[in-house]
């Protein structure tokens, strides 16, 4: 199943990707795809061949770098800064109304 020796895709072939995609399609489905899967591998090979080795491969077209900061260990917020401004707690947590009974 080689674009070189064949550019069109049969119909077979569509059925057994399709089949290894896990994808059901019918006859018709079928025999409607086959060209259409067909002009696509045709236009990958173009681009293929316009690709030069001295061109590396990339996923975009400028360059892209980590915009993440590093992760750093900070001192966070103690349990009484935490719960300052709760309602109500209870054993160092907040404490709110149940909305589910234990019937769920």
């Amino acid at each position: 199943m080689s674009v070189s020796d064949d550019p069109a895709l049969s119909r077979d072939d569509v059925a057994y990707l399709a089949g290894l995609a896990r994808i059901d399609l019918t006859d018709a489905e079928l025999d409607h795809l086959a060209p259409q899967l067909g002009v696509i591998l045709d236009s990958v090979a173009v681009v293929g061949e316009v690709a030069d080795a001295d061109i590396p491969p990339m996923s975009h077209a400028v360059p892209t770098s980590n915009v993440f900061r590093a992760d750093e260990v900070r001192p966070g917020l103690t349990h009484e800064e935490a719960l300052s401004g709760a309602p109500q707690e209870e054993q160092q947590r907040f404490s709110v109304p149940r909305i589910l009974t234990e019937e769920a």
